[in-house]
């Protein structure tokens, strides 16, 4: 095995009341890819902190290049070759493209004036090589979020690094810019970059990764050549258990009861869609990046204004037009941008997930703390959301446990239809089989759930109905025991399918 471009050893890190790190280990490799594997709240992204100087480490050593380093800050290990694509998106909405890319470092020509035109150029150049056809000089405001995970992708790409970390950089790409950026990733690892590659897809990790370092608990597990790994064995290590069934779905005899009934709906890239849910069942909703389906949902929420349709909740019209009109019908939309819309990262768990349903908690002298705190409490612990404290800021936590807050904070206004936008995207296996459960549980309560997914494999094993979309239309729709793969794509690509 070569020598390592960087190597971690025995890291330590503490925080008040929680220990994130506990001899923790990494080497990075010269030309090639290592992943780094562990539920959330197993140390990566701490880990990952520590190596580029976000963190100070408690104890432990850094060598880079052969010399022990203690990296000041992001600033200093970026200019010193060390790159993070963070798995949150960090980029000004208001500014074009180049702009973000080049942030800082703007290209400076005659009397000290930015020059424009090599900075587009350069810019264009790096979106060229991640084989995305958007100009340098469009708003990033005007990005879908996966185009947007390009723009970043791009902008590590520009500091020519010798290490390159990928925190879940394909979480909100489609197929086609998964394929560019495993191609760019082979072109960095044939210059002989070392690139650590996060990622909780784990057919991604056999595809692109050379080695893998698996973490639990803020402790290095193993370390091991991805040719000697399956599956399976990557869940056991970084669970220490084995799981049996990676989708739970369960038959729920499904009342008659139709809880919701849409019918001829129109709105933003929503075209004339029709279709029923009953109590007690799970309906998938699938289809490619752009096909309409957050429009949809977004829709049935409020948050994206009707154009013509109606919508029915247990039997009664309702207009739907904006989400506090949803919320008051029962509908509840978690959505797939969590920090965007989902949580507000400075305040607390508690306050995050009661924020909606406080009217539940209100008396004659203002909000009940203590039944709040006993709620919040149940929530926290049948998610397993791990945090030190129900008063822990939302930003301290893990990405995964952030969706769990999102969750519990919509089943805690007991709706009759629950939409969940994306439910385990940056969510590891252990805590997707923990989401699927409490979904089950609630299905077998009789409520009704929505759920849109890009992972196909989830939306086959959770789903009792499938609908599938493409260009704002519903193009398929079938029961769980005839929806296979390639049905969903034939349909996801505009072929028309017969309706169930």
């Amino acid at each position: 095995m070569l020598a390592p471009i960087l190597k971690m050893s025995s890291v330590v890190k503490e925080f008040p009341g929680v220990k994130a790190l506990d001899d923790a280990h990494l080497n990075i490799y010269p030309g090639r890819v290592m992943a780094l594997l562990g539920e959330n709240g197993a140390g990566k992204s701490t880990l990952m902190k520590v190596m580029t100087g976000i963190y100070q480490k408690d104890a432990g050593s850094l060598f880079y290049q052969g010399v022990e380093t203690n990296f000041r800050g992001p600033k200093d290990s970026q200019e010193r070759g060390v790159s993070i694509i963070h798995q949150e998106l960090n980029l000004i909405p208001g500014l074009s493209i180049g702009e973000n890319i080049f942030l800082g470092r703007e290209p400076v020509g005659a009397f000290g004036r930015i020059d424009w035109q090599t900075l587009y150029a350069e810019s264009q150049q790096l979106l060229d090589m991640l084989n995305v056809q958007f100009s340098p000089k469009m708003l990033v405001g005007q990005l879908s979020i996966g185009e947007q995970q390009m723009v970043e992708i791009a902008k590590a790409l520009s500091f020519s690094s010798s290490v390159i970390v990928m925190d879940e950089p394909t979480d909100a790409l489609t197929e086609r810019e998964t394929e560019s950026l495993f191609h760019v990733i082979r072109q960095l690892r044939a210059e002989g970059k070392g690139i650590v590659y996060i990622s909780h897809r784990l057919k991604e990790i056999l595809e692109i990764c050379d080695d893998a370092t698996v973490m639990r608990d803020g402790r290095f597990i193993a370390e091991a050549s991805v040719s000697d790994l399956t599956e399976d064995r990557i869940i056991e290590l970084m669970v220490g258990r084995s799981l049996e069934e990676q989708y739970p779905r369960i038959d729920v005899c499904a009342a008659d009861e139709v809880v919701l009934d849409v019918q001829k709906l129109c709105a933003k890239g929503v075209d004339n869609v029709s279709f029923q849910l009953r109590a007690g069942e799970i309906l998938g909703i699938s289809g490619l990046m752009g096909a309409g389906r957050t429009e949809l949902v977004k829709a049935l929420y409020g948050a994206n204004p009707l154009k013509s349709g109606t919508i029915n909740v247990s039997g009664n019209s309702v207009n739907i037009s904006t989400p506090a009109h949803g919320l008051q019908a029962g509908v509840v939309y978690i959505s797939e941008d969590r920090k965007g819309d989902g949580l507000i990262v400075e305040l607390g768990v508690r306050e995050n997930m009661s924020l909606c349903s406080l009217k539940q908690f209100s008396g004659v002298l203002g909000v009940d703390r203590k039944e709040e705190s006993t709620v919040v409490h149940d929530f926290i612990q049948r998610f397993n959301i791990k945090t030190p404290s129900a008063d822990q800021l939302i930003k301290n936590l893990s990405g995964g446990n952030q969706q769990k807050v999102a969750i519990a904070k919509g089943l805690m206004l007991n709706p009759k239809v629950l939409i969940v936008d994306e439910p385990t995207r940056g969510v590891d296996v252990g805590a997707r089989k923990e989401i699927y459960q409490l979904m089950n549980e609630f299905k077998a309560k009789g409520m009704s759930i929505i759920m849109v997914s890009s992972d196909m494999p989830e939306v086959l094993g959770m789903s009792d109905r499938i609908l599938v979309m493409h260009n704002g239309k519903v193009t398929g729709e079938f029961i769980h025991s005839e929806a296979t793969q390639e049905k969903l794509m034939r349909c996801a690509v505009g072929h028309q399918a017969e309706v169930a």
